[in-house]
């Protein structure tokens, strides 16, 4: 198990010695945390170690948490690391620990940049560590976490003549600069001197031979040093940070007035950003649209900002020193206004695009902006409650769909009682608190915030809004056990509603719950019928989301009227649309279908691996198989089937290996597998 580990870390020189140190730490050491100032490479050691760690013996998950303001969301962040996106009730602490400590090899946790939230992660780390015995946890932080049992490894910054040196020369190659002569071999090593082998300030000096000659750059940073010019942050820090923070102002001089203003903007992100995005929010009269991609390109040739995707990121170095300019500029709030403004556009743009060919696009956008969002949301919080009441209610039903379940009810339960908010988004805030509280399994919360939906859409003669409450209503139905109740509320608010069947994502949604109702109530022709009718519209539409459940619907029927080809055929289809929005329950369930068709079919191995994969998603959203209640026989049959096809020893064997496999890669096996389909 591999998860959020790159398997290229860029450029890397030398620290033979602290890898050493940290591999013999780690062998001695459940809890080891790296320590050194900000700039001295303490990521991307992290990172170097974990990306050769022996993937067949170890699982290596990486939590980024620099994106974090706070540690409200610390745990959230560190179960979306490991693969935990879970859907019950407990606390997410207690969820998290039973996710560890069930996990089949030895894991190793790396929680990079804690040192702003020091506390939570003394606290985290310490809870983890007596709860799950086969956890070891790698932390980088500017200080020891103060946990018992820590073992600390300070790290230094590079040898001058060595390590750094060739550290500098790689990145002044790679900036088109040519060091071969003796004179520029001294100013290189003046350089590595005077910075005092910090990685961070040699890159941003390397950074700058893109446009000086190296002569230019040791007299600058000599003149800096002598001078004093420095504004360093108020902070105890080891005789070298000053030489970092010397190298990015000087850097931060350099840059052209455009340069500065951007870096100072860019600060505001949480998270990674692209072009349009950064130009939605840092462009006005003084820096217009037009400059900013130009301008990006620009700060990343000179180390400002760092490639990350199809996007871009600050290291909190430099955003650190951004945020000063931005305050310095009297333009935080402004900004930040800015910012949460874009993304809620962002919101709004995801959920016009629910029932149409942006479906897939708008879940992928709203993935990766989350921590923005998060963060954005926040901010509206306190200066346009309005607005986040309307936000929230836009990203609660993403955020289910996401696993985001925790998160989500902690912000929409935040939003309930804002003042100044519109009747109809409130409506629709405690609606997305309906549903994420029922894939929680909580019924009661989830009859009641169902119940004063439909009351308030009653009186606001909103028929979306009553959609959407027939929809909660009718899914905790269906969840309870009940298909005909749940079939009569959809069908009643899909009557008195009218217009166009597909024109709504209540509509789209009230239809779903008429065919998961007439399967539970084994009205299968009916359940088929609309199912295909669904499917169609969804197609030719483009949406996913629904689209994924009814191919699940015809799975399961096909598989109830014992034709097991075709079951196989329409679970591998609702897992390919699945996989376009990333939903962990709904994989789940049709990995458990896929996984009966192909035992039915005969094909043992892949069944096995199948079922495995199935039971791997079912713990990592925290629920027993939560089907439609007649499958449980289906499931039994099953395992005995793929036990007599493979024998018990490789069912055992096939079992223990996917429980070391990283799940999307498990996936992609499964799906590479020929559905040997008939008519799809």
């Amino acid at each position: 198990m591999l998860r959020n580990i790159s398997d290229d870390v860029g450029r890397f020189v030398g620290r033979t010695a602290e890898l050493d140190q940290l591999e013999a730490a780690l062998g001695d050491h459940r809890l080891v945390t790296l320590t050194g100032s900000g700039g001295v490479g303490k990521s991307r050691l992290a990172l170097r170690f974990a990306s050769r760690r022996d993937r067949g013996l170890t699982g290596v998950c990486w939590a980024d948490l620099w994106p974090l303001q706070d540690d409200e969301l610390l745990v959230a962040t560190v179960s979306d690391a490991v693969g935990l996106s879970d859907h019950s009730r407990r606390m997410p602490l207690e969820a998290l620990c039973e996710w560890l400590s069930a996990q089949q090899v030895p894991v190793l946790l790396v929680l990079d940049s804690c040192e702003h939230m020091a506390d939570a992660c003394r606290h985290l780390a310490a809870e983890l560590l007596t709860a799950c015995p086969g956890l070891t946890i790698l932390a980088t932080s500017r200080a020891p976490l103060g946990v018992h049992g820590e073992h600390v490894l300070s790290l230094n910054p590079m040898p001058c003549s060595t390590d750094a040196l060739e550290l500098f020369i790689g990145h002044a190659t790679a900036a088109g600069a040519d060091l071969t002569s003796e004179r520029d071999q001294d100013a290189a090593v003046e350089i590595c001197r005077r910075l005092e082998g910090m990685p961070l300030a040699l890159e941003l000096a390397a950074a700058q031979l893109r446009h000086h000659d190296i002569d230019f750059v040791a007299q600058q940073l000599r003149a800096h040093a002598l001078a004093g010019e420095l504004r360093v942050p108020a902070m105890r820090q080891p005789p070298w940070h000053r030489s970092l923070w010397t190298t990015v102002g000087w850097s931060h001089e350099l840059c052209t007035p455009s340069e500065r203003l951007l870096w100072a903007r860019l600060s505001v992100f949480r998270g990674p950003f692209g072009e349009d995005t950064a130009r939605a929010v840092c462009s006005d009269g003084r820096l217009s649209a037009s400059q900013v991609a130009p301008t990006l390109r620009s700060l990343a040739q000179k180390s400002v900002l760092t490639k990350q995707g199809m996007g871009y990121r600050m290291l909190d170095t430099l955003r650190d020193y951004g945020r000063m300019w931005l305050t310095e500029l009297g333009e935080e709030t402004v900004v930040a206004d800015r910012h949460a403004g874009h993304f809620l556009d962002v919101a709004r743009r995801a959920d016009a695009a629910w029932a149409g060919p942006g479906q897939a696009g708008a879940y992928q956008r709203v993935s990766y902006a989350h921590d923005d969002l998060r963060s954005a949301l926040d901010h509206l919080i306190a200066s346009s409650p309005a607005h986040a009441v309307e936000m929230a209610g836009l990203l609660g039903f993403f955020w289910a769909c996401c696993g985001h379940l925790h998160e989500a009810v902690s912000l929409l339960n935040r939003v309930q009682d804002l003042p100044q908010a519109d009747r109809r988004d409130l409506n629709r805030a405690r609606w997305a608190l309906g549903v994420n509280l029922l894939l929680q399994g909580d019924h009661i919360g989830a009859r009641r915030l169902a119940a004063g939906c439909h009351q308030a859409a009653t009186a606001d003669r909103d028929h979306e809004a009553l959609l959407r409450a027939a929809y909660l209503t009718g899914l905790e139905h269906l969840l309870s056990g009940r298909p005909v109740d749940a079939h009569a509320a959809a069908d009643q608010a899909l009557r008195e509603a009218g217009g166009d069947p597909f024109g709504t994502q209540a509509r789209v949604m009230c239809r779903l719950v008429r065919v998961f109702a007439n399967t539970g109530a084994a009205a299968l022709n009916s359940a088929w019928k609309e199912a295909e009718d669904l499917r169609r519209e969804c197609v030719d539409n483009g949406e996913f989301w629904t689209r994924s459940y009814t191919e699940y619907q015809l799975a399961v029927i096909a598989l109830l009227e014992e034709r097991p080809a075709a079951a196989a055929a329409y679970a591998h289809a609702m897992l390919s649309s699945k996989k376009q929005i990333g939903d962990n329950f709904g994989l789940a369930l049709g990995l458990d279908v896929l996984a009966a068709a192909l035992a039915a079919k005969g094909d043992g191995q892949l069944a096995a691996l199948a079922s495995a994969a199935s039971q791997i998603r079912w713990h990592s959203v925290g629920h027993p198989q939560r089907g439609t209640p007649e499958l449980a026989p289906v499931r039994d049959r099953c395992e005995r089937t793929i036990r007599t096809l493979i024998g018990d020893a490789a069912y055992v064997d096939t079992y223990a290996w996917a429980r070391r496999q990283e799940p999307s890669r498990l996936l992609a096996r499964i799906l590479a597998g020929p559905p040997n389909s008939t008519g799809q």
